[in-house]
């Protein structure tokens, strides 16, 4: 590799540039996606705890270089531990990325045809439902009160789990990306008992109440009707046709943008 110019002893080649540029162009966007909260300062700490150990490596300073990087490792771990929420928030920054939808795009379509098969087929059967689709926050309070599976998913294990016979039909699915983390779990019922003089039942007031809560989708099978509703924003829609179903969850969902 050529250099393309000297630093005292240090030689600068276009591959080192375009490094400089990238990890540059990296903290800036970390910086702004950080920027107003405590985690910032941490990060700086960090940036200043790197130049050290760089500068510290380039003089062959051995002892001070092996302290510094051990700090570092320490600071990082902290870091992370400490500012989760923060973390959480910069990945569903970057899951929220059109790049990052083309990629993911199919498999949740997939996932999505699944759910509305089960939907229409448990509809037609009068089977009762609560399907959550969670969003950019976590339910991770209501997955505790079930029982976790880690299924992928798919018609045939939401109907088997909502079959009236089976011990998980009482409570709701949860679903994350492409996955059922867990059955039977419990959700907090809303205080609204009616929607345009009609009265809700308890699949209806759960649905409402973990929208009202958290973000999330969750679709509700009416056991009496077979009706199919979708609880989103704390809005209830109730007795959605079966025709739109589809479009409407993968918009929700922002699968068409």
């Amino acid at each position: 590799m050529i250099d393309l110019f000297k630093i005292g002893f240090l030689s600068v080649t276009l591959v080192d540039i375009i490094d400089i540029i990238i990890v540059a162009l990296l903290f800036f966007w970390l910086y702004r996606s950080l920027k107003g909260t405590v985690a910032i300062q941490i990060l700086f700490g960090l940036v200043i705890l790197i130049g050290l150990s760089f500068i510290a490596d380039t003089i062959n300073l051995k002892s001070t270089s092996w302290i510094i990087k051990t700090i570092t490792s320490i600071w990082l771990l902290a870091f992370i531990i400490l500012f989760q929420p923060e973390i959480r928030r910069l990945i569903l920054k970057i899951t929220s990325t059109q790049l990052f939808r083309l990629f993911m795009k199919s498999r949740i379509t997939a996932t999505i045809d699944e759910v509305i098969d089960a939907v229409l087929e448990m509809s037609e059967k009068h089977i009762g439902a609560l399907i959550v689709f969670t969003r950019s926050q976590n339910v991770e309070m209501t997955v505790d009160t079930g029982i976790p599976l880690q299924a992928v998913v798919s018609k045939e294990i939401l109907i088997s789990i909502f079959n009236p016979k089976s011990p998980l039909h009482d409570g709701a699915v949860i679903i994350e990306n492409q996955t059922i983390i867990a059955a039977k779990c419990v959700l907090p019922l809303s205080s609204v008992t009616k929607i345009n003089n009609r009265n809700l039942g308890t699949r209806h007031r759960a649905a409402l109440g973990l929208s009202e809560q958290a973000d999330a989708i969750v679709i509700v099978n009416s056991e009496e009707t077979g009706g199919i509703s979708i609880a989103d924003g704390g809005t209830l829609t109730l007795d959605i046709p079966k025709s739109e179903l589809s479009n409407i969850l993968k918009a929700k969902l922002s699968i068409n943008q």
